[in-house]
């Protein structure tokens, strides 16, 4: 029989090489497991006819000053600052943030140090013989560790992409909150100014009916009229007054809904000033709307960066098909008494590598690959979801302003006509030409004519709130430092199918700038 003798260069190649060879083997397998699904670009749905080019432009910032009353952006201001829902969406921020501190520490090597004493009698018939044996003694040990992940397949990079996408997510989610909320005070705030422009008209409505009643009063002692047409002219006065009561407390309403808006208690709301705000102004869509719109909408930017977590989630997934290796090593002491506990042959030295080989694990590994990617194709299609529904909330918005404007004219033109005939029938019955009842419609017409301009008035302006809503309310993805980078080689976080960081210093940097890729990279990174 003939013996191979190896030298150890070879016997660590030869080792190397079989734990190679184990890990190809053993690994477990995710062939078959990938997504078709893509996230949609603006283009795909058509809207030229709805959304035209205007040469419009976006709304900004500070949008609410066109409206002309300073009380609207300074109650904006505190409603911002102030309210619990923006706190929440806050400290959603600081928690994903953190997420991303605990994600960064995996790529660093690890070190730690520990001490123990013990005073322990060892028994006489047990594993250790005299002198050991029935005696007290003391132990000391005190050792100084490290360890380090190699992440060769970018696991944690991984994990470190999904955590700095989802604290994105978390900040478009928060920028969302602060455009509805500021919508929503000035939708109140617009409702409220309706109210009491309703309000005014019923207070002229209330002097008009006395002014009918007086006529009717003089009308019956010239025996014109009965006393039926006074007890009418009296129930007219009753129930504009009820209206005006009514309106009141409406407006007692909007108020405590304003103060919960801006995040006070209810005796805030009975603060704020009667509106005083301009009449609307023109509408002019910006160009290139659809296109620009996924920048502009802070839901859509949350909507994207949570699918780019979702990347990295699958491929942190495939990693762990892949073998772990870890480097460990520590240097002590450790003896009996003190003697000799930091003498040479005290010392405790351990150093080498641990491998993780997933050789069979039942089909717990493609399971969650499979709940991966499913919560991938989930977030696409909610992307895609949000986006349709942001195009047409645009759309409806503009809609509805144009039938108002359609509506405005011959609702003016009925008011100023129903105004006339008021004016003529209350001549004609002062002077016992017509009778009561046509006064009394004439009148009926007039103030539902000038109710409808009212409201078609104000609920224009609602529209218009409700448009820079729609629009994004002055957020720019780009400003905010929140943009998902649209070049499809743009890299990703991590490696295995991206480019990744070298360091971790890198990969920390690299993380915030570009965590998510455009559409076909999602895709393709989702597929591969």
């Amino acid at each position: 029989m003939t013996s191979l003798s190896l030298s150890a260069p070879s016997r660590r190649s030869v080792a190397a090489a079989i734990i190679a060879a184990f890990a190809v083997a053993g690994c477990a397998n995710y062939s078959g497991i990938k997504s078709d699904k893509q996230i949609a670009p603006a283009s795909q749905f058509e809207s030229a006819q709805s959304l035209p080019a205007q040469g419009g432009q976006w709304p900004s910032l500070d949008w609410a000053n066109q409206f002309g009353d300073p009380q609207l952006p300074a109650l904006i201001a505190e409603a911002l600052e102030g309210n619990p829902t923006i706190a929440q969406a806050q400290a959603r921020i600081a928690k994903a943030s953190s997420y991303i501190e605990t994600s960064k520490s995996a790529l660093y090597p690890k070190v730690n140090g520990s001490y123990s004493w013990t005073r322990e009698l060892y028994s006489s018939n047990a594993l250790y013989p005299p002198p050991y044996g029935g005696t007290w003694y003391s132990e000391n040990n005190a050792l100084a560790s490290a360890s380090w992940d190699l992440d060769l397949w970018g696991k944690n990079r991984q994990r470190l992409g999904q955590a700095v996408s989802q604290e994105k997510a978390a900040e478009a989610d928060m920028q969302q909150a602060r455009v509805t909320l500021a919508a929503s005070v000035a939708q109140t705030y617009n409702q409220l100014a309706q109210l009491y422009a309703l309000r005014d008209i019923a207070q002229r409505e209330i002097k008009n009916r006395q002014t009918i009643g007086q006529i009717t009063n003089g009308r019956v002692v010239a025996g014109l009229d009965t006393n039926v047409e006074r007890q009418t002219a009296n129930g007219n006065i009753a129930t504009s007054q009820a209206n005006l009561s009514e309106l009141d407390g409406q407006i007692e309403t909007t108020r405590y809904q304003l103060a919960a808006l801006l995040g006070k208690g209810p005796d805030r709301g009975l603060k704020i000033a009667e509106p005083v705000l301009n009449p609307s102004g023109a509408v002019a869509l910006p160009d290139n709307l659809p296109a620009d719109l996924v920048s502009r909408r802070p839901d859509l930017i949350a909507a994207r960066w949570q699918v780019e977590a979702e990347t990295h989630d699958i491929k942190e997934a495939k990693a762990e098909f892949f073998p772990d290796i870890n480097l460990a090593a520590g240097f002590g002491f450790d003896a009996f008494g003190w003697g000799k506990f930091l003498t040479s042959s005290s010392r405790n030295i351990q150093a080498g590598p641990a491998v993780h080989l997933p050789i069979f694990d039942a089909g717990a590994l493609r399971a969650q690959l499979k709940s991966r990617y499913a919560d991938f194709d989930a977030d696409v299609a909610n992307y895609n979801q949000t986006l349709i529904g942001a195009l047409n909330d645009v759309a409806t918005q503009v809609s509805s302003i144009r039938s108002i404007d359609n509506q405005m004219g011959d609702a003016q033109r009925a008011l100023d006509a129903s105004t006339r005939a008021y004016q003529l029938a209350v001549i004609r019955y002062k002077a016992g030409l017509s009778p009561q009842l046509q006064v009394l419609t004439a009148d009926q017409n007039r103030l539902a004519a000038e109710q409808t301009v009212t409201n078609l008035k104000m609920n224009r302006r609602g529209m218009q709130i409700g448009l820079i809503k729609a629009l994004g309310g002055g957020f720019d993805a780009n400003a905010a430092n929140l943009a998902v980078p649209a070049d499809p080689d743009a890299p990703a976080v991590g490696s295995n199918g991206a480019a990744g960081a070298n360091t971790p210093a890198q990969a920390s940097g690299s993380a915030a700038a570009s965590a998510a890729t455009g559409a076909t990279t999602i895709a393709k990174q989702a597929s591969d």
